[in-house]
């Protein structure tokens, strides 16, 4: 009969993604081209009043999708904005907002201040969105220029 051995553990693997998902999933969340602080605003903008203009065919006005899209809009244009323009990101998501709510919302009568009622009105009831958009924003701009900051000042 043989001696026992030592017990081995084998050490579990954990799975992975597939490379090309990885490396797809890593230029989406760190492109090697960065926008401007103006790039941002007009990816943040152009997407909300996408996701607005959609909700508002489908829903007939801006609602959940608006919402989402929007929420999304802010975290893409915090990942991609470049460090000088850091700042960028949180202030163009509450901008972008306004100007989607503003083409896309409610219009009251029709006329120019029903309009901007709506738009007040709109500003109002979506808070949450609004918030928790500008929130995310701003703390992946803040962890961003904290990080770059930390790998700049080790030797």
């Amino acid at each position: 009969m043989p001696e026992p051995t030592a017990t081995c553990y084998r050490a579990r693997r954990r799975a992975s993604l597939p490379a090309p998902v990885v490396t797809a999933v890593r230029r989406v969340l760190r492109p090697s081209a960065r926008l401007t602080g103006l790039g941002t605003g007009l990816l943040v903008v152009t997407l909300t009043v996408i996701g607005g203009s959609l909700d508002n065919v489908f829903t007939g006005g801006p609602g959940t999708l608006f919402g989402v899209v929007f929420v999304i809009a802010s975290v893409l244009g915090a990942l991609w904005v470049r460090n000088a323009d850091l700042a960028a990101a949180p202030v163009s998501a509450p901008i972008a907002f306004a100007l989607a709510l503003g083409v896309t919302g409610e219009s009251g009568d029709g006329s120019f201040l029903g309009h901007v009622a709506g738009t007040v009105t709109g500003l109002a009831t979506r808070t949450g969105w609004l918030y928790g958009g500008t929130a995310l924003a701003a703390a992946i701009a803040a962890a961003r220029k904290l990080s770059a900051g930390r790998v700049r000042n080790q030797p």
